[in-house]
C-alpha cells in the first residue's frame, strides 16, 4: 500500500480516494473506522489493529495534532510488541510510506482537525 496524497479530509492510497478516517492494513483500508469519541482515541477504537499483529502502528492525530492519543494506550500497544508512532496525519504519512517497505505496519489516520 502507498499513500499518494493526504490533505485535510482526504487521502489517496493506492489511486484509491477517501474522505472519511481510514485504518490501513497490508491488505486493505478499513475506510469505515469510527472511533468512540472523535478526538479522543480509546483502545477498543483499535481493536482490528491489535488483532491484526503488526509490527508497527502509526497513528494520524489530525491536520493540527487534534486527537488526543493517552499515554496508556501507547503502552497497552507496546505492552502487546507493537512500535507505536503517534504524529500528525502528515508526518504520520511520511513514517507509512517509510516503515511499511520494511516492516508490517498499520495506520489508523484522523484526516481533519
Amino acid at each position: 500500500m502507498k499513500i499518494e496524497h493526504n490533505s485535510f479530509g482526504h487521502i489517496t492510497i493506492d489511486g484509491k480516494k477517501y474522505s472519511s478516517d481510514v485504518i490501513i492494513y497490508p491488505e486493505n483500508v478499513d475506510a469505515s473506522w469510527w472511533r468512540k469519541e472523535g478526538h479522543n482515541l480509546h483502545i477498543e477504537d483499535l481493536a482490528g489493529v491489535v488483532e491484526a499483529k503488526p509490527e508497527v502502528v502509526i497513528i494520524g492525530k489530525g491536520s493540527f495534532g487534534v486527537m488526543r492519543v493517552r499515554k496508556e494506550i501507547i503502552s497497552f500497544l507496546e505492552s502487546k510488541g507493537i512500535a507505536v508512532y503517534a504524529e500528525r496525519t502528515g508526518k504520520a504519512v511520511e513514517l507509512f510510506n517509510e516503515l511499511q517497505k520494511e516492516k508490517t505496519v498499520v495506520a489508523a489516520l484522523y484526516l481533519t482537525c
